[in-house]
């Protein structure tokens, strides 16, 4: 049985929690995030940490383990932020940065413009590296997973939008 719900959260300076009905607020030097609570959890505050107890039911002892795992990454996210590095990896393939868009050029027959939404820096500081940056880590990684899923490796060549750390295991070619 996990025992993740029973781990407490330090707050680092600078970090204040509000726990409203239905709701928890964590507010940092980064940003400011917001989570609802399940029903049968509830967050308790004590100095500078966080506990998550639960009421009861099964329902309510399985959400509490999510319930303080997400807590501690929004905690994380508002004091050190997270972060995705992308690198495009194929001939003539480049990415740049020009206002509120991502422009890449992946090898279509035209360029393909991600627009970046509210709460996420992306930058490109090399022609063939992208750097997508925010506070909340599931929009981080859905973004770089879709930024991704626009040409994603393929199994021959390896060319395509990795993860920077990806290793792609690459299928024998055709033999004669």
């Amino acid at each position: 049985m996990s025992r993740v719900a029973n781990r407490i959260i330090d707050l680092p300076s600078g970090v204040t929690v509000s726990v409203a009905a239905g709701a928890v607020t964590v507010k940092g030097a980064k940003g400011t995030l917001t989570m609802p609570i399940g029903t049968g959890v509830s967050i308790e505050q004590q100095d500078k940490k966080l506990s998550v107890k639960y009421q009861g039911n099964e329902q309510a002892r399985m959400t509490a383990g999510s319930t303080r795992a997400h807590l501690a990454n929004m905690v994380q996210g508002v004091t050190k932020g997270y972060e995705s590095r992308l690198e495009l990896v194929g001939v003539g393939f480049r990415a740049q940065v020009s206002g509120k868009t991502l422009n890449l050029t992946l090898g279509f027959s035209h360029p393909v413009a991600y627009p970046i939404p509210d709460g996420i820096t992306i930058e490109a500081p090399s022609l063939t590296e992208v750097l997508i940056k925010g506070t909340d880590r599931q929009r981080v990684g859905q973004i770089a997973a879709e930024i991704r899923d626009i040409r994603p490796p393929e199994p021959y060549k390896g060319k395509g939008v990795r993860y920077k750390d990806e290793q792609i295991s690459l299928k024998e070619g055709k033999k004669k």
